[in-house]
């Protein structure tokens, strides 16, 4: 099993400070879900991907989405071989197993579409044949904050398939003195040791996926999401994408607390990282602060019967 202590400490040799967002994104990783990285640009959104590639031995590819970037970047296309005359497939950026999706919001709306298959199946279809992406598969996208330049709304669909959202936001003091004294230290480009094969993280995904959950929790989850789809400041609530989604995260909470069974604490850890976006919230209650007093809220007030 992965010691999450130990993973942790080997990525803040890149991530300073951020203990809490690392242990999240390895979370989300485990239950074989994607993440969403909101946040200003600078703040360490790519080089913790790349951490995370290299720490989790995976294969790592990084796309930066403009407005020029086509479908076929993304999914691949086909090519004329002189050599053998016949038609070869030449594999886009998302035939890798970490997928760094750059300022995703930047994309047009064809090019954000063309991610929907591969994030939903893990496949690709170019000319009518459907090739799976390599397994384990995850995306890590990035977005500016709505109305930075050059940017766009991502559809609802797009964001419910996302498991996580995350935000790395400035660092403390201290830890900007640190991270300054680290990148003077460091001589061209950082790497970092892995503590597991792709091999290895394919076996930890399944064990998370057999990790216990007994009735009662499911129920507890069930009812956290339909108080999202009843609360008076949520226009829409989490569909029933988002009460798996709950339910993955859970399990792989537990199994980095080195459980093979799930407790209501696992469900609450990170309610607000798997709701916060599925979300449609009514104009008054745009701020984001408000939001997360919201879901804090539905926690306090949604019990958990027969399990303490």
């Amino acid at each position: 099993m992965i010691n999450l202590n130990e993973v942790i400490k080997e990525l803040k040799k890149a991530i300073v400070g951020k203990d809490q967002v690392l242990a999240k994104t390895l979370i989300t990783i485990l239950a074989g879900g994607h993440i969403l990285l909101e946040d200003i640009p600078g703040v360490g959104k790519t080089t913790m991907a790349l951490a995370f590639s290299q720490v989790l031995g995976m294969e790592y590819n990084r796309m930066q989405f403009t407005p020029d970037v086509l479908p076929s970047d993304i999914t691949g296309y086909m090519v004329f071989d002189s050599a053998t005359g016949e038609m070869r497939y030449r594999p886009g950026t998302a035939m890798c197993n970490l997928f760094l999706a750059d300022e995703l919001n930047r994309a047009t709306s064809r090019t954000q579409s063309a991610l929907l298959e591969v994030m939903e199946e893990g496949r690709v279809t170019v000319d009518g044949v459907t090739r799976q992406v390599p397994d384990p598969f995850c995306v890590i996208a990035t977005q500016n904050p709505v109305g930075a330049k050059g940017t766009q709304l991502l559809p609802d669909s797009q964001l419910d398939r996302f498991m996580t959202r995350l935000s790395l936001g400035y660092p403390e003091h201290d830890d900007e003195v640190d991270m300054l004294n680290l990148k003077g230290r460091q001589s061209g480009r950082l790497q970092l040791t892995a503590m597991c094969t792709a091999e290895e993280l394919r076996g930890m995904r399944r064990a998370v996926q057999m990790v216990y959950t007994k009735r009662e929790i499911l129920e507890y989850i069930v009812n956290l999401v339909t108080a999202t789809r009843n609360h008076s400041a949520i226009i829409q609530g989490a569909s029933p994408r988002g009460t798996i989604a709950l339910m993955a995260v859970s399990k792989a909470v537990a199994f980095v607390q080195g459980r093979d069974y799930v407790v209501p604490e696992d469900v609450r850890s990170m309610f607000v990282e798997v709701m916060s976006h599925r979300l449609i919230w009514t104009p008054e209650a745009e701020n984001g602060g408000y939001q997360e007093k919201v879901l804090n809220n539905i926690l306090q007030t949604t019990k958990v019967n027969g399990v303490k």
